[in-house]
């Protein structure tokens, strides 16, 4: 990790889908109120295991799978709405207008964007950027603070 700003970066080997869903469960904790969290790396990197492990920590019941076809999932949770990115399978980064996206990102709600690449230029930047890769027979995951809020957000993860 390194200091000062939103030059915060974290990072975690994760051993198994069961360490990924915790390691999203402990970001759940630390993180409050809205923001944008992009999820970054290839497909099954881990990205909606780590999805899954943050939004039941917040309570979700329920099944948590990419949405891949709907764009998006949204959760009315205690601590707020959590919305749910997928944009693999987006065309063009101009279809997210068509789905009022900008309605989506407010303060008030959290947004956690799998593919961001693809909404390049419509969607904003984020708080935070979770890269997720492969490493030997488990997953690495880096988390990089890109604002002054997600250095805030990373510093009060133990």
């Amino acid at each position: 990790m390194t200091g000062g700003g939103a030059d915060v970066e974290k990072n975690w080997a994760v051993s198994s889908a069961d360490a990924m869903e915790a390691l999203g469960a402990r970001f759940a904790g630390a993180i409050n109120g809205g923001g944008v969290i992009f999820l970054d790396g290839p497909l099954g990197a881990g990205k909606t295991t780590w999805t899954r492990g943050f939004l039941q920590a917040r309570g979700h019941q329920g099944a948590v799978k990419s949405p891949t076809y709907t764009l998006v999932e949204s959760y009315p949770l205690s601590g707020g709405v959590v919305h749910h990115f997928d944009l693999y399978r987006l065309g063009e980064p101009e279809e997210l207008e068509y789905m009022g996206i900008r309605d989506y990102f407010s303060a008030d709600t959290l947004c956690l964007v799998e593919w961001p690449e693809r909404g390049d230029g419509i969607i904003g930047e984020a708080d935070i950027v979770l890269t997720l890769r492969y490493c030997d027979d488990g997953r690495a995951l880096t988390a990089h603070a890109s604002s002054e809020k997600g250095a805030r957000l990373l510093l009060q993860l133990t």
